[in-house]
């Protein structure tokens, strides 16, 4: 089995820019989506009002006289925004990796998946990684946790930090805590059998 998720990412709140309204240029924010298509909403409070953003690609004076938000086409998002999207850092993600049964053996799925979690490495500068060591409920707490954390350190030694710049690295175990399938003790349940590579 294989999993790989993008984390969630607060609404995009993009920095002022001038906007020309007739002839004098006027400091406007914009709302964008986020990555995975939802939107929030911003309050933009001014001198002379307040102007409520709910909208993706909508604006709002940033002195408060606007009296609803507005449109703003791509065209002029990218005129005003360009350079701020574009030093946008990658948006984290994260990967689970299967095991098999009683070692540190890793399924086909989870070996084949393993350049991908390269390459989301090698896109980012100065890249921090979290690897978690998980275990199903199959015999004693104590060797769970040892046996979780040698899966954690095994999964570590796929990326080489010199090759792919990385920062830091933190290799934990939870042995059978944080199951994500939760059964009663004993009980070989194999999505329980996990490293989680967090890549930020």
């Amino acid at each position: 089995m294989i999993f790989k998720k993008t984390m969630a990412k607060i609404p995009l709140f993009i920095i002022p820019a001038l906007l020309l309204t007739g002839c004098a240029p006027t400091a406007y924010v914009a709302l964008l989506n986020n990555a995975d298509g939802s939107v929030g909403e911003v309050m933009v409070k001014g001198a002379q009002g307040e102007t409520l953003i709910s909208k993706a690609n909508t604006g709002a004076l940033l002195d408060g006289s606007s009296t609803a938000a507005f449109a703003v086409d791509k065209a002029q998002l990218q005129e005003d925004f360009g350079a701020a999207l574009a030093a946008q850092p990658p948006l984290p993600v994260s990967f689970l990796l299967y095991f098999q049964e009683g070692g540190t053996t890793l399924t086909p799925e989870a070996t084949a998946l393993l350049p991908e979690i390269s390459a989301a490495i090698a896109a980012r500068k100065e890249v921090d990684i979290s690897i978690i060591g998980h275990s199903d409920t199959t015999g004693d707490a104590k060797l769970n946790e040892k046996l979780a954390q040698e899966r954690a350190v095994f999964v570590s030694g796929f990326f080489d930090p010199v090759k792919l710049a990385i920062k830091e690295v933190t290799i934990t175990s939870h042995g059978e805590k944080n199951l994500l399938i939760a059964t009663p003790d004993n009980v070989s349940e194999p999505r329980n059998r996990r490293v989680e590579v967090a890549i930020r």
